[in-house]
């Protein structure tokens, strides 16, 4: 028969004992380490508003600490980084981050795949570039979370571009693709860490950059050393991406990566409007930067060039050529539907 003090006792001990599992049952804390391509004022724009209101929203849940370019690991480094677990997750495009999958190349600026920066999430969202994407970066173990826009890629110089001559000789901080693009038009590719490029300009050791719009220029100080900016761009919009170690995301919650995908979606808006209009305003109201220009008939050589070298990428791989293939196909429908989508050849 229990009696109440046998009980009372039992009910004690159990008490105790659920009392001192809980901290055991308990879920820790998820911290997460991301780096972002940008540098520090860069990163204040592309990336750290999401990642607080991330922070702010998962509470004691998970807690991710951004780095900025070149803080943790060298840009060049970062995919094998991210990989290996040494860093959580990445914000960049392929082609900086040295990705050895077959999509590496479109990363960054492939030339002439955009006009304007609403065609890249039209063409990873409607045109199966997510579902490209996604099976190259599950085959090496990184969870591709999303896409997004940036700013088009116009060049930056310490002496003005008035015409294609005016390319040859200039040593210029671009991307890979882009550099490797550029190069049939004299240009010298020239990689840095990314907080040196300023003072490599003020030195004399670059020519200038293209690497961004005039936003970024004026933004990063590169408005300072570069005093003239060419309107003619080799592309409408940078593709860059949010990454992470597979192991690490599947760690997640379902609830927290859709938090994640979320916030990232939210810093893909953001950009849209804050480089759109800052290009604009900037050209019209910006002091610091002279703009040029080259002639329609000098520039469609370029854009002539590009098709050429699409197509070279396209022998390359099956993946490459598929890819390619909806490049084209996008354009050539941009160009059908006319004004607003398009409003020169395509």
């Amino acid at each position: 028969m229990t009696t109440r003090r046998k009980f009372l006792a039992s009910a004690g001990v159990g008490a105790a004992a659920a009392g001192l599992a809980a901290p055991a049952l308990a879920q820790s804390k998820i911290r997460w380490r991301m780096q972002t391509y940008a540098g520090v004022a860069l990163a204040d724009h592309v990336i750290r508003p999401a990642i607080e209101s991330f922070n702010k929203i998962a509470g004691d849940e998970m807690e991710i600490e951004l780095f900025t370019a070149d803080q943790l690991v060298p840009t060049g480094e970062l995919f094998r980084a991210m990989q290996q677990g040494t860093i959580d997750a990445v914000q960049s495009d392929d082609d900086s981050m040295a990705s050895p999958t077959e999509v590496t190349v479109f990363g960054g600026y492939f030339p002439f795949a955009s006009r304007y920066s609403l065609d890249v999430p039209v063409l990873f969202n409607q045109y199966g570039l997510n579902e490209i994407w996604g099976a190259e970066y599950e085959k090496v173990g990184v969870k591709h979370i999303s896409a997004g826009s940036w700013d088009p890629c116009n060049f930056a110089t310490i002496s003005p571009i008035r015409s294609l001559d005016d390319l040859k000789g200039k040593r210029v901080f671009t991307f890979p693709t882009a550099g490797r693009f550029l190069a049939q038009f004299g240009v010298v590719p020239v990689t840095l860490p990314y907080e040196d490029v300023e003072v490599a300009m003020q030195t004399g050791e670059l020519d200038g950059v293209a690497w961004s719009g005039i936003t970024e220029d004026y933004t990063v100080g590169w408005a300072g050393p570069a005093k003239y900016f060419l309107t003619n761009n080799i592309s409408g919009a940078w593709i860059g991406h949010f990454f992470a170690n597979m192991d690490r995301w599947n760690e997640v919650p379902e609830r927290l990566q859709e938090l994640l995908r979320v916030c990232m979606d939210q810093s893909h808006y953001y950009r849209q409007w804050w480089y759109w209009g800052g290009e604009a305003r900037l050209r019209v109201e910006g002091t610091k930067m002279e703009l040029t220009s080259i002639p329609d008939e000098d520039w469609d050589k370029v854009e002539t060039a590009a098709r050429t070298f699409w197509d070279e990428i396209a022998e390359e791989s099956e993946t490459k050529a598929r890819i390619v293939g909806i490049f084209k196909k996008y354009n050539e429908d941009m160009q059908k539907a006319g004004r607003p989508y398009r409003y020169t050849r395509a």
